[in-house]
């Protein structure tokens, strides 16, 4: 089944008591039984509900996967994944990571003595000196946030197989399913934050987990079940219901995506831009072949690298709106120094190409004359 075919029915069944083609919201928060502990699959509503189920099976679907977890939101996810540790197991990451799972690893995880190794895997040959008898886990982000920059997935999960015990979990939020499958380059686990392009609306905060073990699928289940980080129906319901026309907003995405950055790379007050289309972007022959397209994600900076024009130029925007999160219809402008990566320490950012008048932008689905026209009279202004 193409991907378009399985975004609009898959995990999505009739209502056998009324045909209803969508999903119902189950707004229950109990479930009868006829007998002590016999049901029809459903007894309490943290452990299991119908419209998270399809949901479910849904998310999984477009990753390829046999099994999805929905979370409460997408560091619930990630969360789950970092409970299946040991005090004294090590993790090996990106240096380029979203700022919230930054701030979880270090000032979360770190006091429970598990260790975490903050690499350049731009070359994935960075990962051998670090993987030891206490590795564990694997944690990707590609392309990563904000500097859009693009791990070999395949390489690294060659490289933790040659080890025993080694899990690879890959963030591809910035991605999305339409646009790159890391189960198919071999990753255990694929991690999203269904807020941003699976639900597609700016209106849920959500996240998940698609797996192909059926017993690391038993272990996170038994995580969220237990530790209770699951999603309500309602969100369930909006969620299905976005996935829908998740390829067709794709298709938007990445074209507006592209004619900005091109945009951008022409004008005379731009400096760098960061999107790995471009044919000079740092492993640009790797993302064309783990991406079928190159996404709406890009930052860049300006030639006159001082806050104050950063600052002048994201606020006198019209049409981009101010805001954190990405991935809405809507387009997005974002000061990653002062707004999603604000808990990574100045230093730790600076050293890793995060200035602090570096701008980044959720390119949404509008017309692109107005995106152009916006961007344009806002760089007048500096």
């Amino acid at each position: 089944m193409k991907f378009g075919t399985k975004a609009i029915h898959a995990g999505v069944e009739p209502d056998p008591s009324t045909g209803a083609i969508m999903t119902p919201i189950f707004q229950t928060s109990t479930f009868v039984q006829p007998s002590p502990s016999k049901h029809k699959g459903y007894a309490y509503a943290r452990g299991a509900n119908p419209t998270r189920n399809s949901l479910q099976k849904s998310i999984a679907a477009l990753e390829n996967g046999k099994f999805g977890i929905c979370f409460s939101s997408g560091m619930g996810a990630t969360d789950a994944v970092i409970k299946l540790l040991n005090p004294g197991d090590e993790v090996v990451t990106s240096n380029d990571l979203y700022g919230g799972s930054y701030r979880m690893f270090t000032k979360v995880y770190e006091r429970f003595g598990i260790k975490f190794h903050f690499l350049d895997l731009t070359n994935a040959a960075n990962l051998t000196p670090f993987i030891n008898s206490k590795t564990r886990l694997i944690w990707l982000e590609t392309p990563s946030n904000p500097l859009m920059r693009i791990i070999d997935i395949q390489e690294c999960v060659r490289q933790a197989r040659l080890h025993r015990n080694i899990l690879v979990a890959v963030d591809n939020t910035f991605a999305s399913p339409y646009l790159q499958n890391p189960l198919d380059m071999g990753a255990d686990i694929v991690m999203h934050s269904v807020t941003k392009y699976l639900g597609g609306h700016s209106d849920v905060v959500m996240g998940a987990l698609v797996m192909n073990d059926e017993r690391l699928h038993q272990d996170l289940t038994f995580i969220m079940n237990s530790c209770g980080a699951v999603p309500g129906p309602q969100d369930s319901f909006l969620v299905l219901r976005g996935i829908k026309t998740l390829h067709l907003r794709m298709e938007r995405h990445c074209f507006n995506g592209r004619k900005v950055a091109e945009h951008l790379r022409q004008h005379p007050k731009v400096g760098h831009v960061y999107w790995p289309g471009f044919q000079d972007h740092p492993n640009h022959a790797i993302a064309r072949r783990q991406m079928k397209d190159f996404g709406g994600m890009l930052s860049f900076s300006l030639k006159d690298d001082k806050i104050e024009k950063a600052t002048k130029l994201m606020e006198s925007m019209k049409v981009f709106s101010l805001a954190e999160s990405l991935g809405g219809v809507e387009s997005l402008i974002n000061h990653p120094a002062s707004m999603t990566h604000a808990s990574i320490p100045r230093e730790e950012r600076i050293k890793n190409g995060l200035t602090d008048t570096l701008i980044r932008l959720s390119v949404g689905v509008e017309d692109i004359e107005d995106l152009i026209a916006d961007l344009d009279q806002a760089l007048e202004q500096v």
